[in-house]
């Protein structure tokens, strides 16, 4: 799961995040080393206590180290990632997402992804609500 979506997070906030989501726990060091660009590791060690104090992360003694664990579970935090994106850029509209991935990436599905696409838009058509049937005349 990308963090790239956690509102209220910096930029480097939301990489240590995705460090951490990536990794499923990090130590310190495996978050700097996992980082795109060199950090400090005061600046490391800063910056995942702000995490914590925001309630993003919480650790565990493992020695003499920390080892930090997201606060949600990938799934849900996923879950609200998207839900966010789809809020901010395409107005809540699921089908306006979808296309802009499918013409962003423009790249030709395989025979497996394009049934995995498939089978979900059915799943979303059968729990679609239909109307109500009116009187027949």
């Amino acid at each position: 799961m990308s963090a790239t979506e956690m509102p209220g997070l910096s930029r480097r906030e939301r990489q240590i995040m995705d460090v951490v989501y990536r990794l499923g726990e990090a130590t310190a060091a495996q978050v700097r080393d996992g980082l795109p660009e060199p950090v400090g590791d005061a600046s490391v060690r800063k910056l995942i206590r702000i995490l914590e104090q925001k309630g993003h992360l919480r650790h565990r003694k493992a020695g003499r180290c920390h080892v930090y664990i997201p606060t949600v579970p990938r799934a849900e935090a996923s879950h609200r990632a998207t839900r966010h994106l789809l809020e901010t850029f395409f107005a809540g509209s699921a089908p306006r997402a979808v296309a802009a991935i499918l013409d962003v990436t423009r790249t030709r599905m395989n025979e497996a992804d394009l049934g995995d696409l498939l089978e979900r838009v059915r799943r979303a058509e059968a729990r679609r609500p239909r109307p109500p049937r009116g009187p027949t005349q």
